[in-house]
């Protein structure tokens, strides 16, 4: 067996960065830029007003009570007629360009229209008139040929509103790895199908393809498969044409547990197999290469918890690494246990947990009832998993142990 962290390593060195593609800003949410994004106007393109009201010239404001001649009236999308001369204003809506010579906007509410005005005349109801008030220059925000995004950012989806602003209806982006997802064995069935004598549920394909596209991946779900040497060979060469081949039980050491010798058969290159790991030990990893075309393929084991671990561990590490993203290993953070945990095993051992932020900011950690690793019920009140040292021991309140956070841990208080 190898260690986790040499088990990563040996994946992270044989996983390449995706080729860059142009996408739709839209479509490209979840990716990561391979590309500056570029403005090719200054934002805003024009000096306009930010509120409903009069456009005027600060500095001859005669204070509160006088009037001026109001010279237009300036909508959002029409441009201005005429700048505006001492005494005068213009009538002006949120968004619309200033007229020449005004530097600044009365809002409506502290303007009167004085009834029966010809030409139309307003009353300024305020003395705090103050050059640059309620108007937004000209590049303000944006100034043209400025980069908005920079390679390497993860593309969300309030990014897409600037890129739009900028004339970045397309981006160009890391592209999608391919996933391919297989769950081996011959007494799985659909999760629509009842099970009958002797008979499980598959749950490790769907789980597997639910992360794989949290990961932003394209996947492709090959079902199930039996444990029989001839029905593997299609399945597995339906996905090694994808970049990752992602397979889920037969990589133990039982009767049926085919898929190593299969994969070899098949002229997939073992680079490790089993890791020093809780559960997860049987994990396979190899290469395919087939002319300039490489797949990564992962046997994960048949029980759903030490599957989700070893995705998490190492499945997810080598699709951000496709992906381009900055920050390919989720980092482990400390947190003070909060319930203490029997350690029972040599190997290190993740178990489902539940993380809390204090008010001070302290992270604490609580293991949730666990039945092992078949038990996926106990991941419903997880938001972690807990790292525990191997070794025989107990781990008493208030020592502090590594977390590894599941999809950021979005609850990060006291459950309800």
């Amino acid at each position: 067996m190898i260690s986790i962290d040499e088990a990563r390593s040996c994946i992270l060195a044989r996983t390449w960065v995706s080729a860059p593609v142009s996408l739709s800003a839209v479509d490209a949410v979840g990716l990561v830029l391979a590309e500056p994004a570029v403005s090719d106007i200054d934002s805003p393109p024009y000096d306009k007003a930010l509120m409903d009201g009069y456009a005027v010239r600060a500095g001859e404001a005669p204070g509160c009570g006088a009037e001026w001649e109001v010279v237009e009236r300036i909508m959002a999308g029409q441009v201005p007629t005429q700048p505006l001369r001492p005494g005068t204003a213009a009538q002006i809506m949120t968004g619309a360009p200033l007229p020449s010579g005004a530097d600044a906007v009365v809002p409506v509410e502290q303007v009167e229209v004085v009834a029966g005005a010809a030409p139309p005349r307003i009353r300024i109801t305020t003395d705090s008139i103050r050059s640059e008030q309620h108007i937004m220059r000209r590049g303000t925000c944006v100034r043209s040929g400025a980069t908005v995004l920079e390679p390497g950012r993860v593309l969300r989806a309030v990014d897409v509103g600037l890129l739009s602003e900028v004339g970045c209806a397309c981006v160009t982006v890391r592209s999608r790895p391919r996933v391919a997802v297989l769950a081996t064995g011959s007494e799985l069935v659909p999760a629509q199908t009842r099970p009958g004598a002797g008979q499980i549920r598959n749950s490790n394909g769907p789980l597997l393809c639910a992360l794989a596209r949290r990961e932003q991946a394209e996947v492709v779900d090959l079902g199930i498969v039996r444990d029989d040497i001839d029905a593997l060979r299609p399945a597995i060469q339906g996905g090694l044409a994808g970049d990752l081949l992602v397979l889920t039980g037969g990589v133990s050491v039982g009767v049926l547990d085919l898929v190593p010798g299969v994969l070899a058969q098949m002229g997939v290159e073992q680079v490790f197999h089993k890791v020093h790991l809780k559960p997860g030990k049987p994990l396979w990893f190899g290469v395919h290469q087939q002319g300039e075309r490489r797949t990564l393929v992962f046997g994960l084991p048949g029980n759903p918890v030490g599957s989700l671990v070893c995705f998490e561990l190492f499945v997810a590490p080598a699709l951000r690494q496709l992906r381009g993203c900055p920050e390919v290993i989720t980092e482990h953070r400390l947190a003070r246990l909060t319930k203490g945990y029997h350690q029972r095993s040599d190997r290190p051992t993740y178990c489902p947990a539940y993380v809390t932020r204090t008010a001070q900011g302290e992270l604490t950690v609580a293991p949730v009832a666990w039945a092992g690793s078949a038990d996926q019920r106990a991941w419903h009140a997880a938001n972690c998993l807990a790292c525990f040292p191997p070794g025989k021991r107990m781990f008493d309140v208030g020592e502090s142990v590594p977390v590894h956070l599941l999809e950021a841990a979005p609850a990060m208080s006291t459950p309800g």
